[in-house]
């Protein structure tokens, strides 16, 4: 079965301008996270697509599913977040195999809720690749040259510009495979997580890279939020 995992567990500390997760702010009619959803619900590969939230938020969020998506209240479930962004990837697996039962044939694609301009290519490809390969991740090739700096006051190295890459997502597995090497990993190593892929990278565990785009941009600060009001203006006047 292939599973979709809404991440939606943040709060929006960067945000600085509402009293709620980023993820629930209006873009155009509806809430950033009602966009990503129903940019799931167009792949009808997804059985089913969970989103975990904030425990304080599960009942609101169970609202605006209802709202705004009930054609589809079947194949979504909400559940709670972990303390982490990989604690919520982990709590997503353990309620799809309380439903489900675990399996090796299980696919999980994850994928930032304040994403909301993801398309159906990026998500097609990355079942794709999950399938026969275990682990991808989705990235753009970096425009800028990428500065290293160790003690953030000078520079320690810039790689080559042609090997960096920007991560996006979705970031989509075998969930068996994702499950058993975040286990297999001590409590300092996870520590040191950013995201899911870190967990196959860290054992040295390949990943591939699926092509993402300019538009898949993560609303995280004001100024993205502005960027993404303006790119919903553009698509319903076309």
């Amino acid at each position: 079965m292939i599973f979709g995992a809404i991440l939606a567990g943040g709060v929006g500390s960067r945000m600085h301008m509402a009293d709620m997760p980023k993820q629930f702010l209006p873009l155009g009619e509806k809430p950033i996270l009602v966009h990503t959803l129903e940019k799931f619900l167009t792949c009808r590969q997804f059985d089913m697509v969970y989103v975990g939230v904030h425990p304080d938020w599960v009942g609101y969020t169970e609202d605006l599913v209802a709202k705004h998506t009930a054609f589809a209240e079947d194949r979504i479930a909400v559940v709670p977040g972990g303390e982490d962004r990989n604690g919520t990837v982990m709590n997503v697996i353990a309620a799809i195999e309380e439903r489900f039962g675990p399996s090796e044939e299980h696919l999980l694609v994850t994928h930032d809720a304040v994403r909301p301009f993801v398309t159906l290519r990026m998500l097609e490809e990355n079942i794709a690749a999950a399938r026969e390969h275990g682990a991808c991740d989705t990235v753009m090739p970096a425009v800028d040259t990428i500065v290293e700096s160790t003690d953030g006051e000078i520079i320690s190295a810039i790689p080559p510009r042609g090997r960096m890459y920007q991560g996006q997502t979705p970031q989509s597995f075998r969930m068996s495979l994702l499950k058993s090497l975040y286990e297999s990993l001590s409590a300092d190593e996870r520590a040191v997580l950013t995201d899911a892929c870190k967990i196959c990278v860290v054992r040295q565990y390949p990943v591939y890279l699926v092509r993402g785009s300019e538009t898949n941009i993560k609303i995280t600060t004001p100024g993205d939020y502005k960027i993404a009001q303006a790119m919903v203006r553009e698509l319903s006047d076309d």
